[in-house]
């Protein structure tokens, strides 16, 4: 029973696999969300794209370290969410993406970034 990735699954509390699964439905909804958009604002939505997949993948990688590189990812993770929030709400205020379908983008986005400062900040 000291299969190493036994072990490491029970590692850290629930809330690390509730904020991967949100950001990774965060990401996949804001890449969905900026497909179409024009092309002066492409260089836009190719960063959003590049930064919500930032997010659930450092997660993850930071559920799979220990000590300060775990700390490291998630705040990667948290500032990655941070970015793809600035770029949407652009996106949203040119008036090139749905509101509607923003606004639920940014709510997940929102609890994925508290979820990540509990993780990073666990005693606060």
């Amino acid at each position: 029973m000291n299969d190493p990735e036994v072990t490491m699954s029970n590692a850290l509390a629930n809330i690390s696999l509730i904020a991967h699964e949100k950001a990774l439905a965060a990401a996949g909804d804001a890449i969905a969300l900026v497909l179409r958009v024009p092309a002066p604002l492409k260089s836009i939505a190719d960063q959003v794209i590049r930064s919500a997949s930032s997010v659930p993948a450092n997660l993850a990688e930071g559920h799979g370290r220990s000590g300060r590189d775990r700390v490291h990812f998630w705040r990667i993770a948290y500032a990655s969410a941070k970015e793809v929030d600035s770029h949407l709400r652009l996106l949203k205020r040119a008036g090139v993406i749905n509101t509607g379908n923003a606004e639920k983008v940014l709510e997940t986005l929102d609890h994925v970034r508290a979820m990540t400062w509990r993780l990073i900040n666990p005693k606060t």
